[in-house]
């Protein structure tokens, strides 16, 4: 019997990979899960997670006992992608007993973004998108030293209803407010639909642009009982409206208008990711983010983030180059960036 997994149909729909031979592989990058006209970063990065899994499944099904799952992931992102079709490409760089290292690449048709297009293979010339290396590792040969380090977010975050400060998660999802915590209404949802398939909550009262907090669920095209998966756990390290609000309206403070109104637009150059727990196989349903910049200078900007789930356990740790360039970079025609 086949399980369904814990993020939903729809999200399984968009990061959908199928083999075309030992090492080239197929997506479709779905229009849902854009900013504006090109698909959003941590959606592409998701993508490229289950290429990792697929390419073991289908090419390498008896190196290791059990999945072979990322551990670490380092992406460039060359070109801005589109929504259509696009090539999936693989090197074996290291097959080993506890690690392996893969060279993947995204590729699209050189006039990709004009069109949806089909999804069937592509045969025009490819243009490099995206590419970079994915670190897997086997469960089973984990082994070694597990320490605590006292490491803690700080500010720490806002306090909840709970004795401790902590937040009741429960009373948060069910009223959409908990101590010093609400829901909010995600910002400019036509250009940013990518963001739109999470319910977010923050404090009433964020204190700084250098530590934004976040607790999220997972609802993927209004999907009510899906839960973060560690492919979905990609996408979030790269979904913080909050944290782009602020930039939205220091941006706007700084070419005079006053008004952020969604004139912005924040691709990513470089996403890398380390993987410090795995979900569990029916997936989490809250997740935790500490998003904290350290510098903004000559419209680039850095962003860290640190995934924990409600138990307080760290699940990743991610850090990021990122543009600041206007929203027209991102809807004209395929400016280089």
């Amino acid at each position: 019997m086949v399980v369904a997994p814990p993020h939903g149909t729809a999200f399984e729909a968009a990061i959908q990979v199928n083999p075309i031979n030992s090492h080239q592989y197929s997506a479709y990058l779905r229009q849902d899960w854009c900013i504006g006209a090109v698909p959003h970063g941590g959606y592409t990065s998701a993508i490229l997670y289950r290429l990792a899994l697929t390419h073991f499944a289908h090419t390498h099904p008896l190196q290791y006992r059990g999945p072979a799952t990322p551990i670490a992931m380092q992406l460039t992102f060359l070109r801005r992608t589109a929504v259509g079709p696009a090539l999936l490409n693989v090197q074996d760089v290291k097959i080993g007993s506890r690690t392996s290292t893969l060279h993947v690449t995204l590729t699209q048709p050189k006039q990709s973004g004009r069109g949806v297009g089909s999804e069937g293979a592509v045969q025009e010339e490819q243009e490099l998108k995206i590419a970079g290396y994915i670190t897997v590792s086997p469960a089973h040969a984990e082994v070694g030293l597990t320490a605590p380090t006292g490491w803690a977010p700080l500010p720490m975050p806002a306090r909840g209803s709970r004795p401790d400060g902590g937040v009741d998660l429960v009373a948060l999802g069910g009223s959409g407010r908990d101590g010093e915590w609400e829901r909010i209404q995600l910002p400019f949802p036509e250009f940013r639909r990518a963001t739109q398939h999470v319910d977010l909550y923050s404090p009433r009262q964020p204190t700084t642009m250098a530590a934004v907090d976040q607790w999220a669920r997972f609802r993927p095209e209004g999907d009510q009982t899906a839960r973060w998966s560690n492919e979905a756990l990609v996408y979030l390290t790269d979904t913080f409206p909050l944290a782009l609000s602020g930039l939205d309206q220091r941006a706007a403070t700084a070419e005079g208008g006053g008004e952020a109104g969604g004139r912005h637009w924040y691709p990513t150059v470089a996403l890398n990711i380390d993987f410090k727990k795995r979900l569990p196989a029916t997936g989490e349903a809250w997740l935790y983010s500490r998003v904290q910049t350290v510098s903004v200078r000559g419209g680039r900007t850095d962003l860290g983030v640190t995934v924990m789930d409600a138990a307080g356990q760290v699940v990743a740790v991610a850090t990021q180059v990122g543009l600041v360039v206007s929203a027209s970079r991102n809807l004209g025609r395929r400016p280089k960036l």
